[in-house]
């Protein structure tokens, strides 16, 4: 069987929307990598490989990503910024994949959310223990607190994700519709202002793997510069801080919405 050129596929796999959706498509996905996955997916389609199994293969290239982080110096950091960019692109392949086959399915989109679940969170422990100089490179002895500092980011990304997945819970235990995009705006004219001044800074997005990884890998080149682990322990505890204040504040932003009416 013949590959579809990218002409073919685009109309398939990229149908009117896909690229627009308000919280679903990634900056990085609208401004490259669609157009790399495309020349991807068209030689996958006739592939025997299911959207399912590059989907497990996208969530072990995010939890390498974060394992890898354990290598000391710039190699992991550069390492784990390539895996997360392999992450992004496996991403969209296996999605266009399956709209390309009919091949969709509630199986496919569970998987898919869990594996940014466990990519994203391995990334954010992976940076804490890289932080904490589990190998006593550069200390007598590992400092735990950063550990826990990663982990607590981790956490306050998995929260974040979950705060917005369970919209969608609650509204189907309650037999609501779907939410519609305009409901995210908060009912409350403080709460909206201050969820505009959140959304200009994008500071939040920094817990994100894309983001997160490229961070990771800026202040590895910082600390190789200094000579320690200065910024990468900044870098931690500042994801830790965004974490946090990112849960809480999408918690309001989502109760002071009309996505649970």
């Amino acid at each position: 069987m013949s590959k579809p050129s990218v002409a073919e596929l685009r109309p398939v796999v990229h149908p009117a929307g896909v690229k627009d959706r308000r919280s679903g498509e990634h900056w990085a996905g609208r401004l490259y990598m669609r157009e790399i996955s495309l020349r991807w997916t068209r030689h996958l389609v006739n592939a025997r490989v299911t959207p399912n199994q590059l989907t497990y293969l996208m969530v072990v290239a995010g939890v390498a990503a974060g394992a890898v982080l354990l290598v000391p110096g710039l190699a992991g950091a550069l390492v784990a910024a390539l895996l997360i960019q392999l992450y992004l692109l496996l991403d969209c392949v296996d999605g266009e994949v399956a709209r390309w086959r009919r091949q969709t399915s509630v199986t496919g989109v569970y998987l898919d959310r869990v594996g940014h679940y466990l990519a994203e969170a391995a990334l954010l422990v992976g940076f804490g223990v890289r932080a904490a100089d589990v190998f006593a490179v550069e200390e007598h002895a590992p400092n735990w607190l950063w550990a826990f500092l990663g982990t607590l980011a981790a956490l306050g990304a998995i929260l974040i994700k979950a705060e917005t997945d369970l919209v969608d819970v609650a509204r189907t235990r309650s037999g609501l519709p779907a939410v519609r995009d305009e409901a995210a705006a908060p009912r409350s004219s403080g709460v909206a202002a201050a969820r505009r001044a959140a959304s200009a800074l994008k500071f939040h997005r920094l817990v994100g793997g894309v983001e997160a990884s490229l961070l990771i890998l800026v202040v590895a080149i910082l600390d190789l510069v200094r000579g320690d682990l200065f910024f990468t322990r900044l870098g931690v505890a500042l994801l830790a801080a965004i974490a946090v204040l990112q849960t809480l504040l999408h918690l309001v932003s989502i109760l002071a919405s009309s996505r649970l009416r």
